[in-house]
Protein backbone atom coordinates (compact mmCIF):
# COMPACT_ATOMS: atom_id res chain seq x y z
CA UNK A 1 0.00 0.00 0.00
CA UNK A 2 1.56 3.17 -0.96
CA UNK A 3 2.37 5.29 2.05
CA UNK A 4 1.32 9.47 1.74
CA UNK A 5 2.94 11.77 4.45
CA UNK A 6 0.64 14.59 4.97
CA UNK A 7 3.89 16.73 6.01
CA UNK A 8 5.50 16.18 2.58
CA UNK A 9 2.48 16.98 1.21
CA UNK A 10 1.27 20.36 3.23
CA UNK A 11 5.19 20.99 2.53
CA UNK A 12 4.66 20.63 -0.52
CA UNK A 13 1.73 22.71 -1.11
CA UNK A 14 3.08 25.80 0.58
CA UNK A 15 5.80 25.62 -1.21
CA UNK A 16 4.20 25.77 -4.54
CA UNK A 17 1.50 28.06 -3.14
CA UNK A 18 4.37 30.57 -2.21
CA UNK A 19 6.25 30.01 -5.83
CA UNK A 20 3.20 31.02 -7.26
CA UNK A 21 2.38 34.43 -5.35
CA UNK A 22 6.41 35.14 -5.76
CA UNK A 23 6.27 34.45 -9.42
CA UNK A 24 3.03 36.71 -9.89
CA UNK A 25 4.46 39.30 -7.74
CA UNK A 26 7.98 39.36 -9.70
CA UNK A 27 5.90 39.81 -12.89
CA UNK A 28 3.64 42.39 -11.33
CA UNK A 29 6.79 44.14 -10.04
CA UNK A 30 8.54 43.86 -13.13
CA UNK A 31 5.64 45.70 -15.04
CA UNK A 32 5.27 48.12 -12.92
CA UNK A 33 9.02 49.11 -12.86
CA UNK A 34 8.80 49.12 -16.47
CA UNK A 35 5.68 51.57 -16.62
CA UNK A 36 8.16 53.83 -14.26
CA UNK A 37 10.73 53.62 -16.06
CA UNK A 38 9.46 54.73 -18.93
CA UNK A 39 7.00 56.98 -17.66
CA UNK A 40 10.56 58.80 -16.13
CA UNK A 41 12.02 58.75 -19.42
CA UNK A 42 8.65 60.13 -21.32
CA UNK A 43 8.86 63.34 -18.12
CA UNK A 44 12.23 63.70 -19.54
CA UNK A 45 11.39 64.10 -23.15
CA UNK A 46 8.75 65.87 -22.71
CA UNK A 47 11.03 68.62 -20.81
CA UNK A 48 13.22 68.43 -23.39
CA UNK A 49 10.36 68.56 -26.22
CA UNK A 50 8.51 72.20 -24.55
CA UNK A 51 12.12 73.55 -24.66
CA UNK A 52 11.97 72.90 -27.98
CA UNK A 53 8.84 74.43 -28.86
CA UNK A 54 9.80 77.67 -27.03
CA UNK A 55 12.38 77.80 -29.96
CA UNK A 56 9.94 76.82 -32.68
CA UNK A 57 8.72 79.57 -35.43
CA UNK A 58 7.14 79.53 -38.79
CA UNK A 59 8.37 81.63 -41.67
CA UNK A 60 6.48 83.14 -44.20
CA UNK A 61 7.41 80.57 -46.89
CA UNK A 62 6.27 77.80 -44.61
CA UNK A 63 10.11 76.86 -43.77
CA UNK A 64 10.09 75.66 -40.13
CA UNK A 65 12.60 77.36 -37.90
CA UNK A 66 14.43 76.63 -34.56
CA UNK A 67 15.94 79.50 -33.17
CA UNK A 68 17.51 77.68 -29.79
CA UNK A 69 19.11 74.30 -30.71
CA UNK A 70 19.09 71.50 -27.20
CA UNK A 71 21.75 71.67 -25.29
CA UNK A 72 21.79 68.11 -25.63
CA UNK A 73 24.85 67.32 -27.37
CA UNK A 74 23.58 63.99 -28.79
CA UNK A 75 21.01 65.80 -30.77
CA UNK A 76 23.86 66.49 -33.07
CA UNK A 77 25.76 62.96 -33.00
CA UNK A 78 24.01 60.74 -35.65
CA UNK A 79 22.08 57.59 -34.12
CA UNK A 80 23.23 59.36 -30.70
CA UNK A 81 19.68 57.52 -29.48
CA UNK A 82 18.27 61.25 -29.05
CA UNK A 83 15.93 63.13 -32.28
CA UNK A 84 13.66 65.58 -31.96
CA UNK A 85 11.51 65.97 -35.18
CA UNK A 86 9.50 68.86 -36.41
CA UNK A 87 6.44 69.13 -39.21
CA UNK A 88 3.33 70.51 -40.60
CA UNK A 89 2.88 67.99 -43.34
CA UNK A 90 4.89 69.59 -46.43
CA UNK A 91 8.18 70.73 -44.30
CA UNK A 92 10.24 68.74 -41.84
CA UNK A 93 12.89 69.99 -39.44
CA UNK A 94 14.85 67.37 -37.74
CA UNK A 95 18.40 67.14 -35.38
CA UNK A 96 21.00 66.01 -36.87
CA UNK A 97 21.05 62.84 -35.04
CA UNK A 98 18.21 61.35 -37.18
CA UNK A 99 20.70 61.78 -40.48
CA UNK A 100 18.22 61.08 -42.97
CA UNK A 101 15.96 59.32 -41.14
CA UNK A 102 12.35 59.64 -39.74
CA UNK A 103 10.33 59.37 -36.98
CA UNK A 104 7.15 57.62 -37.48
CA UNK A 105 4.03 59.74 -38.07
CA UNK A 106 1.54 57.60 -38.69
CA UNK A 107 -0.48 57.93 -35.25
CA UNK A 108 -2.27 60.91 -35.30
CA UNK A 109 -1.24 63.24 -32.41
CA UNK A 110 -3.49 65.14 -29.81
CA UNK A 111 -3.24 68.98 -29.38
CA UNK A 112 -4.01 69.13 -25.98
CA UNK A 113 -1.59 67.68 -24.00
CA UNK A 114 1.92 65.40 -24.77
CA UNK A 115 1.53 61.88 -25.33
CA UNK A 116 4.25 58.77 -25.42
CA UNK A 117 4.18 55.37 -27.27
CA UNK A 118 6.75 52.69 -28.62
CA UNK A 119 7.36 52.80 -32.47
CA UNK A 120 10.03 51.60 -34.30
CA UNK A 121 12.27 54.42 -35.67
CA UNK A 122 15.08 55.79 -36.63
CA UNK A 123 17.81 53.28 -37.89
CA UNK A 124 15.32 50.88 -37.05
CA UNK A 125 15.26 50.93 -33.67
CA UNK A 126 12.37 50.77 -31.11
CA UNK A 127 12.10 54.35 -29.76
CA UNK A 128 9.97 55.54 -26.73
CA UNK A 129 8.29 58.84 -28.48
CA UNK A 130 6.77 62.07 -26.86
CA UNK A 131 4.67 63.53 -29.52
CA UNK A 132 2.16 66.49 -29.51
CA UNK A 133 0.28 69.33 -31.85
CA UNK A 134 1.60 72.65 -31.55
CA UNK A 135 0.62 75.90 -32.63
CA UNK A 136 3.53 78.04 -32.45
CA UNK A 137 2.30 81.27 -34.56
CA UNK A 138 -1.23 82.80 -35.31
CA UNK A 139 -2.27 81.66 -39.01
CA UNK A 140 0.68 79.10 -39.20
CA UNK A 141 -0.79 75.22 -39.73
CA UNK A 142 -0.31 73.29 -36.52
CA UNK A 143 3.41 71.55 -35.80
CA UNK A 144 3.74 67.62 -35.16
CA UNK A 145 6.45 67.67 -32.60
CA UNK A 146 8.41 64.97 -32.16
CA UNK A 147 11.09 63.77 -29.46
CA UNK A 148 12.31 60.25 -28.71
CA UNK A 149 15.18 58.44 -27.80
CA UNK A 150 16.20 54.22 -28.10
CA UNK A 151 14.22 52.10 -25.92
CA UNK A 152 17.14 50.17 -25.73
CA UNK A 153 18.28 50.95 -22.54
CA UNK A 154 14.98 51.05 -20.76
CA UNK A 155 14.62 47.23 -21.47
CA UNK A 156 18.07 47.08 -20.58
CA UNK A 157 16.87 48.45 -16.96
CA UNK A 158 13.88 46.47 -16.97
CA UNK A 159 16.03 42.98 -17.67
CA UNK A 160 18.81 44.31 -14.73
CA UNK A 161 15.40 45.22 -12.18
CA UNK A 162 14.02 41.71 -13.27
CA UNK A 163 17.07 39.52 -12.58
CA UNK A 164 17.71 41.29 -9.19
CA UNK A 165 14.10 40.86 -8.15
CA UNK A 166 14.24 37.33 -8.89
CA UNK A 167 17.43 36.51 -6.66
CA UNK A 168 15.54 38.45 -3.74
CA UNK A 169 12.08 36.34 -4.54
CA UNK A 170 14.46 33.27 -4.51
CA UNK A 171 15.97 34.22 -1.12
CA UNK A 172 12.05 35.03 0.09
CA UNK A 173 10.71 31.81 -0.96
CA UNK A 174 13.57 30.06 0.88
CA UNK A 175 12.56 31.57 4.08
CA UNK A 176 9.39 31.65 3.61
CA UNK A 177 9.19 28.09 2.77
CA UNK A 178 11.26 26.88 6.23
CA UNK A 179 8.23 29.24 7.79
CA UNK A 180 6.04 26.96 6.26
CA UNK A 181 8.10 23.57 7.33
CA UNK A 182 8.29 25.51 11.36
CA UNK A 183 4.13 26.19 11.24
CA UNK A 184 3.67 22.35 9.63
CA UNK A 185 5.90 20.96 12.01
CA UNK A 186 4.46 22.77 14.96
CA UNK A 187 0.75 22.15 13.37
CA UNK A 188 1.77 18.63 13.31
CA UNK A 189 2.55 17.81 16.85
CA UNK A 190 -0.46 16.49 18.03
CA UNK A 191 -0.85 13.74 16.12
CA UNK A 192 2.52 12.88 16.97
CA UNK A 193 1.50 12.56 20.41
CA UNK A 194 -1.66 11.19 19.20
CA UNK A 195 0.82 8.23 17.66
CA UNK A 196 2.33 7.80 20.64
CA UNK A 197 -1.08 7.44 23.14
CA UNK A 198 -2.33 5.00 20.22
CA UNK A 199 0.72 2.84 21.03
CA UNK A 200 -0.32 2.69 24.19
CA UNK A 201 -3.78 1.54 23.47
CA UNK A 202 -2.01 -1.72 21.92
CA UNK A 203 -0.70 -1.90 25.25
CA UNK A 204 -3.30 -1.51 27.53
CA UNK A 205 -6.39 -1.63 25.88
CA UNK A 206 -8.62 -0.10 29.12
CA UNK A 207 -6.43 3.29 28.47
CA UNK A 208 -8.12 5.90 26.70
CA UNK A 209 -6.95 8.92 24.69
CA UNK A 210 -7.01 12.17 26.46
CA UNK A 211 -9.26 15.24 25.64
CA UNK A 212 -6.39 17.88 25.23
CA UNK A 213 -6.02 18.03 21.24
CA UNK A 214 -7.21 21.18 19.13
CA UNK A 215 -10.86 21.01 18.18
CA UNK A 216 -10.14 19.62 14.52
CA UNK A 217 -8.91 16.82 15.95
CA UNK A 218 -11.66 16.07 18.54
CA UNK A 219 -13.73 13.96 16.16
CA UNK A 220 -10.96 11.33 15.39
CA UNK A 221 -9.98 11.51 19.06
CA UNK A 222 -14.00 10.18 19.73
CA UNK A 223 -13.83 7.75 16.83
CA UNK A 224 -10.66 5.69 18.52
CA UNK A 225 -11.76 5.88 21.97
CA UNK A 226 -15.17 4.42 20.84
CA UNK A 227 -13.55 1.64 18.72
CA UNK A 228 -10.99 0.82 21.56
CA UNK A 229 -13.68 0.64 24.50
CA UNK A 230 -15.87 -1.55 21.45
CA UNK A 231 -12.44 -3.76 21.26
CA UNK A 232 -12.42 -3.95 24.92
CA UNK A 233 -15.76 -5.36 25.10
CA UNK A 234 -15.36 -7.54 22.28
CA UNK A 235 -12.40 -9.44 23.91
CA UNK A 236 -13.78 -9.47 27.52
CA UNK A 237 -17.09 -10.96 25.57
CA UNK A 238 -14.76 -13.57 23.55
CA UNK A 239 -12.67 -14.22 26.33
CA UNK A 240 -14.76 -15.21 28.99
CA UNK A 241 -16.83 -17.50 26.36
CA UNK A 242 -14.13 -19.08 25.34
CA UNK A 243 -12.83 -19.40 28.85
CA UNK A 244 -16.33 -21.03 29.96
CA UNK A 245 -16.46 -23.86 27.16
CA UNK A 246 -13.33 -24.79 27.81
CA UNK A 247 -14.06 -25.11 31.63
CA UNK A 248 -17.42 -26.89 30.76
CA UNK A 249 -15.25 -29.20 28.93
CA UNK A 250 -12.88 -30.59 31.61
CA UNK A 251 -15.39 -32.41 33.36
CA UNK A 252 -16.51 -34.52 30.79
CA UNK A 253 -13.39 -35.12 29.31
CA UNK A 254 -12.15 -36.01 32.79
CA UNK A 255 -15.73 -38.60 33.07
CA UNK A 256 -14.66 -40.08 29.41
CA UNK A 257 -11.25 -40.53 31.03
CA UNK A 258 -12.47 -42.56 33.80
CA UNK A 259 -14.60 -44.80 31.66
CA UNK A 260 -12.21 -45.40 29.00
CA UNK A 261 -9.83 -46.54 31.91
CA UNK A 262 -12.50 -48.99 33.15
CA UNK A 263 -13.08 -50.38 29.83
CA UNK A 264 -9.49 -50.91 29.09
CA UNK A 265 -9.58 -52.64 32.86
CA UNK A 266 -12.00 -55.10 31.20
CA UNK A 267 -10.44 -55.85 28.49
CA UNK A 268 -11.64 -53.89 26.07
CA UNK A 269 -10.02 -52.34 23.00
CA UNK A 270 -9.81 -48.22 24.20
CA UNK A 271 -7.48 -47.04 21.34
CA UNK A 272 -10.00 -45.01 19.29
CA UNK A 273 -11.93 -43.35 22.32
CA UNK A 274 -8.39 -42.83 23.72
CA UNK A 275 -7.48 -40.55 20.68
CA UNK A 276 -10.69 -38.92 20.59
CA UNK A 277 -10.55 -37.98 24.33
CA UNK A 278 -6.93 -36.37 23.92
CA UNK A 279 -7.96 -34.33 20.83
CA UNK A 280 -10.66 -32.99 22.66
CA UNK A 281 -8.57 -32.34 26.03
CA UNK A 282 -5.58 -30.34 23.30
CA UNK A 283 -8.39 -28.32 22.05
CA UNK A 284 -9.65 -27.48 25.18
CA UNK A 285 -6.23 -26.65 26.53
CA UNK A 286 -5.21 -24.41 23.48
CA UNK A 287 -8.76 -22.43 24.15
CA UNK A 288 -7.55 -22.03 27.73
CA UNK A 289 -3.95 -20.75 26.87
CA UNK A 290 -5.43 -18.23 24.04
CA UNK A 291 -8.11 -16.82 26.89
CA UNK A 292 -4.53 -16.57 28.52
CA UNK A 293 -2.86 -14.85 25.58
CA UNK A 294 -6.02 -12.11 25.58
CA UNK A 295 -5.99 -11.95 29.23
CA UNK A 296 -2.17 -10.95 28.73
CA UNK A 297 -2.73 -8.40 25.87
CA UNK A 298 -4.58 -6.84 27.65
CA UNK A 299 -1.92 -5.76 30.38
CA UNK A 300 0.77 -3.63 29.92
CA UNK A 301 4.34 -4.84 30.11
CA UNK A 302 5.41 -3.09 33.49
CA UNK A 303 5.78 -6.43 35.40
CA UNK A 304 9.62 -7.62 35.57
CA UNK A 305 10.47 -11.40 35.40
CA UNK A 306 13.88 -13.46 36.32
CA UNK A 307 14.18 -16.24 33.57
CA UNK A 308 16.32 -18.05 35.79
CA UNK A 309 14.03 -18.65 38.70
CA UNK A 310 11.46 -19.63 36.45
CA UNK A 311 12.85 -22.05 34.65
CA UNK A 312 14.65 -23.30 38.12
CA UNK A 313 11.36 -23.59 39.80
CA UNK A 314 9.82 -25.58 36.65
CA UNK A 315 12.78 -27.80 36.16
CA UNK A 316 12.54 -28.62 40.12
CA UNK A 317 8.67 -29.73 39.42
CA UNK A 318 9.89 -31.91 35.87
CA UNK A 319 12.12 -33.91 37.96
CA UNK A 320 9.39 -35.37 39.87
CA UNK A 321 7.51 -36.24 37.36
CA UNK A 322 8.62 -40.26 35.59
CA UNK A 323 10.06 -38.50 32.37
CA UNK A 324 11.63 -35.94 34.13
CA UNK A 325 13.42 -37.72 36.67
CA UNK A 326 15.66 -39.62 33.59
CA UNK A 327 16.51 -36.09 31.83
CA UNK A 328 19.81 -34.29 32.52
CA UNK A 329 18.02 -30.72 32.59
CA UNK A 330 21.08 -27.66 32.78
CA UNK A 331 19.70 -24.07 33.29
CA UNK A 332 22.34 -21.67 32.18
CA UNK A 333 20.77 -18.56 32.68
CA UNK A 334 22.43 -15.42 34.63
CA UNK A 335 20.53 -14.66 37.85
CA UNK A 336 20.67 -10.99 37.31
CA UNK A 337 19.01 -11.36 34.02
CA UNK A 338 15.28 -9.93 33.55
CA UNK A 339 12.87 -9.13 31.35
CA UNK A 340 9.82 -6.80 31.24
CA UNK A 341 7.15 -9.41 31.19
CA UNK A 342 4.98 -10.68 33.94
CA UNK A 343 6.58 -13.96 35.61
CA UNK A 344 3.07 -15.89 35.24
CA UNK A 345 3.19 -15.22 31.84
CA UNK A 346 7.10 -16.60 31.37
CA UNK A 347 6.03 -19.57 33.56
CA UNK A 348 3.10 -20.52 31.17
CA UNK A 349 5.97 -20.18 28.13
CA UNK A 350 8.66 -21.75 29.72
CA UNK A 351 6.23 -24.64 30.94
CA UNK A 352 4.96 -25.60 28.04
CA UNK A 353 8.09 -25.35 26.05
CA UNK A 354 9.96 -27.35 29.26
CA UNK A 355 7.12 -30.15 29.28
CA UNK A 356 7.52 -30.87 25.65
CA UNK A 357 10.87 -31.12 25.43
CA UNK A 358 11.02 -33.36 28.57
CA UNK A 359 8.76 -35.87 26.76
CA UNK A 360 10.42 -35.95 23.96
CA UNK A 361 14.04 -35.49 24.76
CA UNK A 362 16.43 -39.07 25.10
CA UNK A 363 18.52 -37.55 28.14
CA UNK A 364 19.24 -33.91 28.41
CA UNK A 365 17.22 -30.28 27.97
CA UNK A 366 19.37 -27.08 28.40
CA UNK A 367 17.74 -23.75 28.67
CA UNK A 368 20.25 -21.33 28.42
CA UNK A 369 20.09 -17.18 27.32
CA UNK A 370 21.25 -13.90 27.67
CA UNK A 371 20.00 -10.32 28.10
CA UNK A 372 20.46 -7.87 24.75
CA UNK A 373 20.70 -4.29 24.30
CA UNK A 374 17.04 -3.89 24.44
CA UNK A 375 14.91 -7.15 25.56
CA UNK A 376 16.55 -10.42 26.10
CA UNK A 377 16.18 -13.87 24.84
CA UNK A 378 15.28 -17.72 26.05
CA UNK A 379 16.72 -20.62 23.87
CA UNK A 380 15.74 -24.26 25.02
CA UNK A 381 17.38 -27.25 23.59
CA UNK A 382 16.54 -30.94 23.87
CA UNK A 383 18.34 -34.38 22.32
CA UNK A 384 15.00 -35.60 21.15
CA UNK A 385 13.91 -36.68 17.49
CA UNK A 386 13.49 -32.77 16.55
CA UNK A 387 11.72 -32.03 13.75
CA UNK A 388 11.67 -31.71 10.02
CA UNK A 389 11.52 -27.89 8.36
CA UNK A 390 7.70 -28.83 7.32
CA UNK A 391 6.76 -30.08 10.78
CA UNK A 392 7.85 -26.98 11.91
CA UNK A 393 5.92 -25.10 9.26
CA UNK A 394 2.79 -26.52 9.94
CA UNK A 395 3.29 -26.71 14.40
CA UNK A 396 3.60 -22.93 13.30
CA UNK A 397 0.97 -22.42 10.48
CA UNK A 398 -1.93 -20.23 11.76
CA UNK A 399 -5.40 -21.40 11.95
CA UNK A 400 -4.08 -25.13 11.54
CA UNK A 401 -5.82 -27.59 14.06
CA UNK A 402 -3.60 -29.58 16.46
CA UNK A 403 -5.10 -32.68 15.47
CA UNK A 404 -3.54 -32.14 11.65
CA UNK A 405 0.03 -31.67 13.15
CA UNK A 406 2.38 -34.79 13.20
CA UNK A 407 4.46 -35.40 16.28
CA UNK A 408 3.31 -34.75 19.57
CA UNK A 409 4.92 -30.97 19.63
CA UNK A 410 2.25 -29.17 17.98
CA UNK A 411 0.09 -28.28 21.84
CA UNK A 412 3.10 -27.72 23.67
CA UNK A 413 4.58 -25.08 21.13
CA UNK A 414 1.37 -23.61 20.77
CA UNK A 415 0.14 -22.87 23.89
CA UNK A 416 3.85 -21.12 24.16
CA UNK A 417 3.39 -19.29 20.40
CA UNK A 418 0.35 -17.80 21.62
CA UNK A 419 1.28 -16.67 24.91
CA UNK A 420 4.33 -15.43 23.11
CA UNK A 421 2.96 -13.54 20.52
CA UNK A 422 0.38 -11.81 23.38
CA UNK A 423 3.68 -10.44 24.90
CA UNK A 424 4.99 -8.92 21.90
CA UNK A 425 7.90 -11.53 21.61
CA UNK A 426 8.78 -13.85 19.11
CA UNK A 427 9.24 -17.54 19.03
CA UNK A 428 11.57 -19.53 16.35
CA UNK A 429 12.24 -22.94 16.06
CA UNK A 430 15.58 -24.61 14.03
CA UNK A 431 17.40 -27.96 14.41
CA UNK A 432 19.46 -27.86 17.84
CA UNK A 433 23.14 -28.33 18.22
CA UNK A 434 22.33 -31.15 20.55
CA UNK A 435 20.27 -33.05 17.93
CA UNK A 436 16.73 -32.26 18.55
CA UNK A 437 14.57 -29.14 18.67
CA UNK A 438 16.09 -25.90 19.61
CA UNK A 439 13.01 -23.09 20.36
CA UNK A 440 14.23 -19.47 20.79
CA UNK A 441 12.45 -16.87 22.18
CA UNK A 442 12.91 -13.17 22.20
CA UNK A 443 11.51 -10.29 23.65
CA UNK A 444 12.26 -6.30 22.72
CA UNK A 445 11.78 -3.77 25.25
Amino acid sequence: MKRRSLRLRLLGSAAVAIFGALALAWLGLTFLFARHVERRAADDLTEEATAIVAGLSVAANGEIILANPPADPRFGTPASGLYWQASNGGELERSRSLWDQELDRRVEARADRWTRRMATGAFERRVLIVERRVQVSAGSAPLLVQVARDAKGLYIARAEFGRELALSLALLWLVLSLAAWVQVNAGLRPLRRLRTEVLGLKRKSDARLADEYPSEVDPLIESINALAAAREADVRRARQRAADLAHAMKTPIAALSAQSRQLAAGGASTEGIDRAIASVAATVETELARARAAASRQQARAAVASPAQVARRLVAVLERTEKGGLTDFEVALPDDYRLRLDESDLTEILGALLENACRYARRSVRVSGRPEAEGGSIVIDDDGPGMTAAQIAQVTARGSRLDEREGGHGLGISIASELTDATEGTLTMSASPAGGLRVELRWID
